[in-house]
């Protein structure tokens, strides 16, 4: 007669995790990381230090201007800072995935969630979330820090024009979908360094060496692949579109894509999406 033998068991085994409870945890992982509110402090204080930059050098002219070119005006100073901001959303978007694997903490939240992809997705949504709250907190403070700059040089705008509100929030949005861009890029990558390098060299080193060879090629397909780029289509997200913005018709002039709002935004949440499958079909397939 043989005695049955115990098998071992983790002290996890049992454990499954809500969806509820999981969005909790991640909550918890992304407040409780130093590097995650430095990130977004510095992304506050990034936006609203570029806003300010640009009402003390702004200049309205000797003639007075209508109040749909102020408005134009303000905003595009308000958001130039965008494609630099973008960049503090992408580290913190590949560290919030990456970071686990470093640790192997990957491998206790893939524990209490086997099925990877709930996981997964909990983490992408608390990101974005908080990311576009934050970006909505920076946006404010540079609205507040600025304005009263714009305003001595000559410059006012109107806050209650959905036309001016609409790029404002925009911005945040465009912040939160690099960060959640970025994310996907990290989980395919499962490393910070490749993450970060991958997520810089997209959007922001691609666009210069590109720029630089249509300057001194002028070829079409530079031109076309600038225009494609993830940076360059979501920069579309915050670009003033109301009166006196100058309508713009998608179609190929020449050779050369010329995208409206629309399209722009549409290629950038398909660069977003193709990132975030990529790496949710990695994650689900590969040992943690």
């Amino acid at each position: 007669m043989t005695a049955a033998v115990a098998t071992p068991t983790s002290p996890l085994s049992g454990i499954r995790l809500s969806f509820f409870g999981l969005l909790r945890s991640e909550w918890i992982k992304l407040r409780s990381l130093r590097s995650t509110v430095w990130c977004y402090l510095l992304l506050i204080a990034a936006t609203a230090g570029f806003g300010a930059l640009m009402g003390l050098s702004a200049y309205a002219g000797d003639a007075p201007l209508p109040q749909a070119a102020q408005n134009a005006m303000v905003v595009n100073y308000l958001t130039v800072g965008g494609n630099f901001t973008a960049l503090i959303a992408a580290v913190l978007g590949v560290l919030v995935i990456s970071g686990e694997y470093t640790t192997g903490m990957i491998r206790t939240t893939y524990t209490a969630a086997p099925g990877r992809l709930s996981a997964y997705t909990a983490k992408a949504v608390i990101l974005t979330l908080v990311t576009f709250i934050v970006g909505l907190v920076a946006v404010a403070v540079t609205v507040a820090v600025s304005l009263p700059l714009f305003a001595s040089n000559g410059l006012h705008v109107e806050l209650t024009n959905p036309d001016v509100i609409a790029p404002l929030v925009g911005a945040a949005g465009f912040l939160a979908l690099i960060a959640l861009f970025s994310f996907g890029l990290g989980a395919i990558l499962r490393s910070t360094a490749g993450g970060i390098a991958a997520a810089v060299g997209l959007l922001f080193v691609a666009p210069i060496g590109i720029s630089m060879a249509y300057n001194f090629t002028q070829a079409a397909w530079a031109s076309n692949v600038s225009t494609l780029l993830p940076g360059n289509a979501g920069s579309a997200l915050y670009a003033y579109a109301g009166e006196g913005s100058g309508p713009v018709e998608a179609g190929i002039v020449d050779g050369v894509i010329v995208l409206d709002q629309a399209w722009s935004i549409g290629i950038f949440l398909a660069w977003v999406a193709l990132s975030l499958i990529v790496g949710a079909i990695l994650t689900k397939r590969r040992d943690a």
